[in-house]
């Protein structure tokens, strides 16, 4: 899964072999460095592309996709855009069932990629922006239905092993070779826990010394053990309240780092800024992750962390609000692709 300076067969081809860099302007006044996995420089412009790309090579290989069959997953957008790149390629329809909740760059991009996009209504309770595991259930529920009424495969990035496999077999070998190896520590916001997975499982296989974090949102840190405050929080494509997570295996956790959201936020500003890096929260909460590695006993340490999609993707969230842009109102959308069902959930 790499690619080269030869004409490569089709887009699905690009995906991997992201660049690693140092952020030294990032980390100017602090002892130690970061390395940065650039994932959303992926075609689909996020990490997800990755695991798109394995878990419908490995359904193939293995016969439970058949040709033409059609392909639904939830999603965040990030895994239903590198399914919409690689199904598109293949020749495969696929539905992207999403939280309404997600910024709607991500619902466009994946229509425009040939996807069928079904939007699902969020909690009564819950915030434009700000997708719970309650949200997520919802979306999982009408997943499910379109799966039985369509006969489709379901490319469950909760519960196939292509998921971290993508990241063990391909993310995590490029990583060694662009570092040498030498880093002294990973942190990873957790999602579905696929990247944390495959990664955490290579790194030690490689050092056993290498610590592995994982990151949550400090009012969600139920993987942690603590209590569930608040679900509410803006960093997209994670941080679901679910105590377990079936791509984990908590050997390769050797401690848990929880992130505000102002520090998700901040970092992911100053990346931009300093490092001219236009990334998304959840890249923001992997710097805050670090950051504090760095502050504690990690200090003057090397800590690796993936730059997981685009900043492109939440021009319309807080993320990068500016006052002077007040103005600037996106207009309706008219894209025929994307169906909004309202659940009226009582």
């Amino acid at each position: 899964m790499t690619a080269s300076n030869s004409l490569l067969s089709s887009v699905v081809e690009a995906i991997g072999q992201t660049p690693l860099v140092c952020l030294d302007r990032l980390t100017a006044d602090i002892d130690g460095r970061i390395f940065a996995k650039l994932e959303y420089l992926n075609p689909g412009f996020s990490k997800k592309d990755r695991i798109a790309r394995q878990m419908i090579e490995d359904a193939e290989a293995d016969g439970s996709l058949k040709p033409g069959q059609t392909v639904v997953e939830l999603t965040s957008g990030n895994t239903g855009t590198g399914l919409a790149i690689v199904c598109a390629v293949k020749g495969y329809p696929f539905v992207a069932v999403m939280s309404r909740g997600n910024s709607m760059e991500r619902a466009r991009m994946m229509a425009a990629l040939g996807a069928e996009v079904v939007l699902v209504d969020q909690m009564p309770n819950s915030i434009q922006g700000n997708v719970s595991g309650e949200d997520l259930a919802l979306v999982g529920e009408r997943a499910n239905e379109i799966v039985r009424e369509r006969s489709a495969f379901r490319a469950d990035q909760f519960m196939l092993k292509g998921n971290l496999r993508s990241y063990y077999l391909h993310a995590g070998p490029e990583i060694l070779e662009q570092s040498g190896g030498q880093f002294d520590a990973f942190c990873d916001f957790a999602g579905s826990g696929g990247s944390f997975a495959g990664l955490s499982t290579i790194f030690k296989e490689h050092d056993k010394s290498i610590q592995c974090h994982v990151i949550e949102p400090i009012a969600a840190a139920v993987l942690a053990g603590h209590k569930l405050v608040d679900s509410m929080h803006p960093v997209q494509g994670g941080g679901y309240s679910m105590p377990e997570l079936s791509q984990l295996d908590r050997r390769t956790i050797d401690g848990f780092l929880q992130v505000t959201n102002e520090e998700a936020i901040y970092w992911t500003r100053q990346l931009a800024k300093k490092e001219g890096i236009f990334a998304g929260f959840s890249s923001g909460a992997n710097i805050a992750g670090a950051i504090q590695l760095l502050e504690g006993d990690f200090k003057g340490k090397t800590i690796v962390v993936l730059m997981c999609d685009s900043g492109l993707k939440y021009l319309s969230t807080d993320l990068w609000a500016n006052p002077k842009a007040e103005s600037i109102r996106s207009s309706a959308d008219s894209n025929t692709n994307i169906i909004e069902e309202r659940n009226h959930v009582a």
